[in-house]
């Protein structure tokens, strides 16, 4: 795939995965050659975006390549791949589970295969702000919460994720919104009462979310977006 393929490809498996919100919320890759982040160009809801939809930004917000504006939160992808060069893929959605859940401010716990991603250690919280992250002070300050995670929440907003490739960094947005949404599923009814302890999360990522496991879910949603199967 190529860069621009990788952001369409992005986009419309997070609108498959229920992830839209109107024209909000955005995924990036990082420029090959070390331009900047290739993404969707703003007003542009997930289903929507097309490889005439996508935009290259540099590190400092300007526009390099493709036609239409830039997302505000652009420092999001800039901070983290800057301090992060295991990362090639960065995704940031306003899922509903991940904010009603972060609101909470209790640990998640793997209540089932989605949620050893992210438990034992538990998912970092940025709580720097609740509001736009859009200087680059601010995306420097979610990558350092984010560490070497695979996701942050950031309460009152929602959710990042990261990969070494953009299937993987779309996948963790995917697992743990579910994740998410498990708990809050199961608090409703009482009290917690059985998770994974650490050795299980750490069998369980091995066996349930190894690169090859996330390359199906990945090929699964290009289908389901009517794309082609490729990987990256």
């Amino acid at each position: 795939m190529t860069p621009v393929s990788q952001v369409v490809a992005a986009h419309r498996a997070l609108a498959v995965a229920g992830h839209g919100d109107l024209v909000w919320g955005h995924a990036a890759v990082r420029d090959p050659d070390g331009a900047g982040i290739w993404t969707k160009a703003a007003g542009w809801g997930f289903e929507e975006v097309t490889e005439y939809r996508v935009v290259l930004v540099s590190p400092d917000g300007d526009v390099l390549a493709g036609t239409g504006r830039r997302h505000i939160e652009y420092p999001i992808h800039t901070g983290i791949l800057r301090a992060r060069p295991d990362v090639g893929a960065v995704v940031h959605t306003h899922s509903h589970a991940a904010t009603a859940f972060a609101a909470l401010d209790v640990p998640l716990r793997a209540l089932d295969h989605d949620g050893v991603l992210f438990s034992e250690p538990d998912v970092p919280r940025f709580r720097g702000t609740g509001g736009l992250i859009r200087t680059a002070a601010l995306g420097a300050d979610v990558a350092a919460a984010l560490g070497d995670a695979p996701a942050v929440l950031l309460p009152r907003h929602g959710l990042v994720t990261v990969g070494a490739s953009v299937g993987q960094a779309v996948m963790h947005a995917i697992l743990l919104d579910r994740a998410c949404r498990t708990q809050l599923t199961a608090m409703a009814a009482g009290e917690l009462r059985s998770w994974s302890d650490a050795a299980e999360c750490a069998a369980k990522r091995a066996a349930c979310w190894n690169p090859t496991q996330i390359d199906a879910g990945w090929r699964y949603l290009l289908r389901a977006a009517g794309l082609p199967e490729e990987t990256t």
